[in-house]
């Protein structure tokens, strides 16, 4: 059999019925763009581990397929866990009569290093905002201010903020499929969360409320915009503010940055950004929380 075909099995028969639709859609993504076209075309028996080790080679060389440079190792890692997961699957049914994937060598990850808002760029933002007369850019504020991911901020709806009580819950999250928005489960299961809202934010979205017409958050002529929509009316603000330019995550990293400026512990700033453990979040900003140490320890300083 040859391994594309097994590929069209295994996605509709082992991982459809087992995982989000984004994942299932990712992997069909992975499949067609890079696996199928190349040891795609092999006979299974023929996948020894040094056909796959070469195949890995060559996307770390020039897997882009827009470019033809090389792919990131991130992306590679992304391809060989579909490599391994369904080669694995096709041994364990009989399909394969080995199973050498596990032997692939895998691209060491390189942490890519956070990018946040300076405090200045971040007060134009925020006045940017405040002074736009579009009320979907106002999720941008929220995020400075609550540390949301986009797919968390696009899912949001007005029921999932608690105003007496200054709460917004986390329950679900989105992303852009090939038939518009998917409403989903939450990243991971940390991912959902309850995140307190400054007090100052409050009678804004309340205002933001009152004049809209969806039961969304974000939202554009009553309906939610898609998260690359977002995403692009993010970069025309920062391209207007002569901003540098930096991804809609960089919102995220500002929120946790900031808070851990202002003396938040790590394991409180762990549970609002919904992180598996506190580790994560001390690995991640580990840099900012230096420096925040540094700073404290130079005004201990100016007592001498």
């Amino acid at each position: 059999m040859k391994y594309a075909e097994w590929l069209d099995i295994w996605l509709e028969n082992y991982i459809k019925p087992s995982v989000k639709v984004r994942t299932y859609e990712r992997y069909a993504l992975i499949i067609d763009k890079h696996i199928s076209t190349d040891v795609g075309k092999c006979e299974i028996s023929e996948l020894s581990a040094l056909v796959l080790q070469n195949f890995i080679t060559k996307l770390l060389e020039s897997g882009n397929c827009k470019t033809g440079n090389g792919l990131s190792a991130n992306s590679v890692n992304a391809i060989i866990s579909v490599l391994q997961s369904s080669l694995q699957t096709a041994h364990l049914i009989g399909v394969a009569n080995e199973y050498t994937a596990n032997k692939i060598k895998r691209p060491k990850l390189i942490e890519r290093p956070v990018e946040c808002f300076s405090l200045k760029e971040q007060k134009q933002i925020e006045q940017a905002v405040l002074n736009s007369k579009k009320d979907k850019l106002f999720g941008i504020l929220l995020c400075l201010y609550s540390g949301l991911r986009i797919g968390e901020l696009i899912a949001l709806q007005w029921s999932d903020i608690d105003f007496a009580k200054g709460i917004l819950t986390v329950s679900k999250s989105c992303h852009d499929g090939k038939a518009g928005l998917i409403i989903d489960e939450p990243k991971t299961a940390t991912s959902r969360r309850v995140i307190p809202l400054p007090k100052q934010l409050l009678p804004i979205l309340k205002d933001v409320k009152k004049r809209s017409d969806s039961p969304f958050v974000v939202s554009a002529n009553g309906k939610p915009v898609s998260v690359r929509s977002y995403q692009r009316s993010f970069e025309l603000l920062l391209k207007r503010l002569n901003i540098p330019h930096k991804g809609f995550h960089s919102l995220r990293h500002t929120f946790a940055t900031r808070a851990l400026e202002c003396g938040m512990d790590v394991k409180t700033l762990s549970e609002i950004l919904g992180h598996k453990n506190p580790t994560v979040t001390l690995n991640r900003y580990a840099h900012s929380l230096m420096e925040h140490k540094a700073d404290m320890m130079n005004r201990l300083g100016k007592l001498l």
